[in-house]
Formats: structure tokens, sequence, C-alpha cells
């Protein structure tokens, strides 16, 4: 039974005396785990603290709460109730007044009581409503319910659904998080947002679904508000997610709070971003700054990070340099930052070393730029007949990658050779971690002769685009050379956004890389940017 008569007397003859409201949580043995003074929201276990959790199972426990007024459960209470995966939530009224028996029992402390339970989501009929709250009924009534058989039911139904949802994927599964501060416009804030389900796309995980706050400025302690916080906290149990996943940086107690609250792995933008870096690096050189970049994001949220310490699930955030490394203590984490860092200088001079080779011997360099995905590696492809890998992915490229193109001096015809660089893909708020360790590629940018610039004129934010690409280029230690404005899939643009892009920038080139139009009014611009740019000569 949840809960036998005398126990249920007793707690309401303690809850009347000290007229406050007392809640008692008991495991699946009978044994009392947790007493405390207030409602059920008031005395709740925190879901790390909480024996079992996890979306396929409840928790084991139960909670037996009294309530001073006749009235049954309150939302806050069945929210808790939810948090936690409990069981059952058992109520009980009181009279306010009733007999002490020698012995130490009581009768007649008791009016009514309710019974509350979770709903697996086949059952959940009003939305956003995840449980079920019996009909008032007497003591006796609550006493003779099959507790056990209620809490099988109910397990074998969560553990139904979760199976279905995880059949066929190893994803993780993720619940996004985005916030509007008053400065943020709402169609900047919509781009985000959308590139952030772009991003986790990329990493390998499942958007289940995208919760927006808007507020004046972020809470310091868990950036959204605190009944925002209850809000995910619930949708993340009742979907089944095992990721929350922010639209902007986390600082590591911001990240130690909410996972706190939410029972599952918390990540930023940033540490997304670096995920997909991890997954993308294949040379020494890539795996080098990658591993780098993660070591110098990790350092200050290695301390009481909860779940993201345990590394033996893998997914999002957690691939890359490793356990040992992540769980090294901090002395430690940082010698080999220092020894990264000085390989990275070495890279650089290596680097350095071929582009002065290439210089030798009179060849102008191209970097080509732009925004993540924007067609980059296509382009590239497309010049110089080559097999640079392409996908339809954020991040696609992460090493770069140098190419030979000839083609006719725009003034002499005579042949002109050039070397076309492939560069890793610009995002906007690129994190500070990777401009840092990615500065040996960074420079294959920087000291380039000339740059082509390309931009996904497909994309309903490619104004934006262009302003972070240049924001970045801005912000380099040197100056890049000139700039070739090239917008890219032309076949998948209407009429509108080519004649906007046409009368905005007047002197810019546009082509499709996939279906090789405008290719040759680029070789002819090539060129001249070349010759403008005073090499090659």
């Amino acid at each position: 039974m949840i809960v036998t008569p005398e126990f249920a007397q007793k707690l309401a003859a303690i809850s009347t005396e000290i007229n406050q409201p007392v809640c008692v949580y008991i495991n699946r043995r009978g044994q009392v785990i947790r007493v405390g003074v207030g409602n059920a929201l008031q005395t709740q276990i925190p879901p790390l603290e909480l024996p079992r959790y996890g979306a396929k199972r409840l928790s084991g426990i139960r909670c037996i709460s009294t309530k001073l007024q006749p009235e049954p459960p309150k939302e806050s209470s069945l929210t808790a109730m939810v948090r936690q995966r409990l069981d059952a939530l058992a109520l009980i009224t009181l009279t306010g007044t009733g007999k002490l028996k020698r012995g130490g029992g009581a009768t007649g402390y008791v009016q009514d009581t309710y019974l509350a339970h979770l709903l697996p989501q086949s059952e959940i009929v009003a939305e956003q409503q995840y449980w079920s709250v019996s009909e008032a009924m007497n003591l006796d009534t609550l006493t003779n319910q099959d507790f056990l058989e209620l809490v099988e039911g109910l397990e074998a139904e969560f553990e139904r659904e979760f199976v279905a949802q995880q059949v066929g994927s190893d994803r993780d599964l993720v619940v996004l998080v985005g916030l509007q501060v008053d400065q943020i416009a709402e169609p900047e804030f919509e781009d985000r947002l959308h590139e952030l389900v772009g991003l986790v796309n990329t990493a390998g995980g499942e958007v289940l679904e995208t919760i927006r706050q808007k507020r004046s400025r972020p809470h310091p302690r868990t950036l959204i508000g605190e009944g925002k916080v209850q809000e995910i906290a619930l949708r993340v149990q009742t979907l089944g997610a095992n990721l929350v996943a922010f639209d902007r940086s986390l600082s590591p107690a911001q990240i130690r709070n909410l996972e706190s609250q939410f029972g599952v792995r918390v990540v930023d933008r940033t540490e997304i971003i670096l995920d997909i870096f991890a997954q993308r690096a294949q040379s020494r050189a890539g795996k080098l700054q990658v591993e780098l970049a993660q070591l110098e994001y990790m350092l200050p949220r290695l301390v009481g990070r909860g779940l993201a310490m345990s590394r033996l699930g893998g997914g999002i955030g957690t691939r890359g340099p490793g356990e040992t490394k992540l769980e090294t203590e901090r002395r430690s984490i940082q010698k080999r930052i220092t020894r990264l860092q000085q390989e990275v200088t070495e890279l650089q001079a290596q680097r350095s070393r071929m582009r002065k080779q290439r210089q030798k011997q009179d060849v102008p360099t191209v970097a080509i730029v732009g925004y993540t995905n924007a067609g980059k590696s296509t382009l590239i492809n497309a010049l110089t007949n080559s097999e640079v890998y392409v996908a339809n992915q954020l991040f696609a490229t992460l090493d770069p990658t140098t190419r030979r193109l000839s083609i006719p001096n725009a003034d002499t015809g005579e042949p002109q050779n050039m070397l076309l660089t492939d560069t890793v893909g610009f995002i906007q708020q690129l994190p500070p971690a990777l401009v840092d360790a990615f500065r040996a590629t960074l420079e294959e940018v920087t000291e380039a002769d000339a740059l082509l610039h390309v931009v996904d004129l497909s994309h309903p934010s490619w104004e934006n685009q262009i302003r972070s690409v240049m924001e970045i280029l801005g912000e380099m230690p040197i100056v890049p050379g000139p700039i070739l404005l090239v917008f890219n899939k032309l076949d998948q643009v209407g009429s509108d956004a080519l004649n906007q892009a046409k009368e905005e920038f007047p002197l810019a080139l546009f082509i499709s890389a996939s279906d090789r139009l405008g290719l040759e009014t680029l070789r002819q611009n090539l060129s001249l940017l070349v010759d403008f740019a005073g090499v090659g000569e």
C-alpha cells in the first residue's frame, strides 16, 4: 500500500500540532529517506540526489504530504512531482482536530486524501498536463490502493515509449533554449535559433523542441528566469531529452545551477561548435588546434561540473581530449595547454615557411573565405576540378586545403597560375578559444594576397552573414588583401533576393558553384584581382 492508516494519522497529527505542511519521502522498501517541513515544492529532492533518474522509469520514491486546507494539490506541488519523477504524490488534508491515542497513535486528524501520479505521453490529453489527480477520497480508499500495480504499470508504459523513441537512433535528444534580451531584434533572434538547430544537427543531435524567453537582461544564476527553468525541467522529463542546449555562452556556475535543476547535461553554443570541430578534425594540425581550444574552454569549467564530468555516455560536448585529460588536476591541464600552445606556435612557423616557399615561386595566393556552409569547398572543386570534401553541413571543412589554378591572364591571355586556399568557415560570435587556437589556420587568410568572399545568397540572413565575416576579418591582426565578393547558390534564389543583392553590391559576382554558372566570369575577375593585389607580375 502507498501508506498505512496509522502512519497517515500520525503525520497529520504532527502537521496539525506545528500548523505547517509536512512531507515524508518513502522508497519502495517502505523506508523513510527524507522528511521536510513545507509542501512538495519546498521539500523536493534535487534530481541529481535521487537514487534513480531517467525518462524511462520513475525515481522509486513516493511523497506523502499534508495540507492544512481541504483542497487538491496545487500545480507547484504537481510540478515538483514531475521533476523528481516520483512514484506518486499522496496528499492528506487535515480536519484541524483529532485525538492522540495511548502508545503514540492518532485518529481523526485526516479529512480527505488525493493521489497523483505521472502520465505517460500516450495518455496526456491537455497540453502541458503531465499528471493525473484523483478525486477526493477517504483515508481507507487511499490505503487500499494497489500501489505496486500502479507503479509497475506506469514504468512499463514509460519503458515502452522510451524504447520507441530510441529505436534507430543513438543521437542526443536535445531541447534548445533561446534568450532574447531587449537589444536583440526578432529577426536576428530567430536567425540565431535557426543556426543553433543547424549546429546541433551537425553535431549529431536531434532537436525535440525549442523554448524561447524574452528578458530585459540575463538572469545571473541561470540565464533564464526561475519559472522558465521549471518549465524546461518538465519538458525535458516529458520529452525524454538528455541534453539542453543554450543559444549563448554560459558561465561555469550557470551550467552547474541549470544541470542541478534539469537533471541532464547542459551545453552552450560554444561547446557545440567545439564538438563539431572535434568531429571534423582529421589532420594532426587540426586535432592539435581543436584539443587546445577545448582545453582552454574547459579549464575554468572543470570544478563541480557534475553530469558533464561523466564522459562514458558520449554525445555532444564529450568528444575530443577524453575523460583522462578533462578530469586531471587543473595544474596538469594547464601544463598540457602550455605544450599545445607551443606546438601551435611551431605549426605557425611551419606554415609560414611553406608560404615563403610559395612566394619565392612568385605564385599569387587567393584565400576563399565566407560563412560556414556558403559553398566554399564546392567552388574550389568546380574551379580546380579537385575533390575537396563537400557536405551540406556546418564546418564541413576544418583543415585548409590549397589547390593550383591556371587561368588566362585578363590582359595578355597568357596562362596565369595561382593558388586557391579553402579555409574553415566563419560564424557569428566565433568563440574566442577557437580564434586563439586556430591562429595558425587563420593566418592562411591574413597572409593571402587576396580574398574571395563567398556568400550563400539562398540563406535568408545573408546580409548578417556578410557582416559577421567582415567583423571577423576586421579583428585579425594583419589586414587582409583586396576582397572580391561572390554570391553563390544562384540556382536556389528568386529574382527579389537577386535584385536586392545586385542593388546593394553592384561590384559583386553571382554564380552557382554546383551548377557551374558564372565561373568563366569569376576566372576573369580572379586574374584582375591578383593583378590589383600587385602579385604574379
